[in-house]
């Protein structure tokens, strides 16, 4: 059976929206260098671009353990996006820090998203558009996921 996106509910047509251009947004990030980034970077990046902070206090944002954050900051290390640092209040806690590459691919992310919403904008109009993002953002609302995005501590459902 072939399924059209047109037959999709809500959840799933937002949900393969959100890929999709979000697809689009990693292929235009190659394109500019920044190959080496994966989608799931951001949800360590988006902890580590709000302030510093430990392994510790990021698997406990993440809601994952100890473990599982510290392979997570290793990855990161070696593909030059994440450095630590020792920590001004104690120096046996090491801080994580974002580098300038890292800092360089959130800046290029957040050009390329805008640019694809203003080509959106071109193609559908300013008033769909809006009324999408607007009923996208109350669905949010409506489930308790405003909170993670203000905080910075959005993650994959479980």
């Amino acid at each position: 059976m072939v399924v059209h996106p047109s037959t999709l509910d809500l959840s799933l047509t937002a949900l393969f929206a959100g890929w999709a251009m979000t697809d689009e947004v990693q292929r235009r990030l190659a394109g500019q260098g920044f190959e080496e980034l994966r989608f799931n970077d951001g949800v360590v990046i988006q902890h580590v671009l709000a302030a510093p902070l430990s392994i510790t206090v990021l698997a406990e944002r993440m809601g994952v353990t100890q473990q599982a954050a510290s392979k997570a900051v290793a990855d990161l290390e070696r593909r030059g996006l994440l450095r630590r640092e020792p920590s001004p209040d104690d120096a046996r806690t090491k801080l994580l820090h974002l580098t300038g590459h890292a800092l360089a691919a959130v800046e290029a992310t957040r050009v390329l998203r805008q640019e694809l919403q203003e080509e959106l904008v071109a193609e559908y109009g300013a008033g769909r558009v809006e009324d999408a993002r607007d009923l996208l953002a109350s669905v949010i609302g409506r489930f308790g996921g405003d909170a993670a995005i203000r905080g910075r501590r959005v993650r994959p459902p479980r």
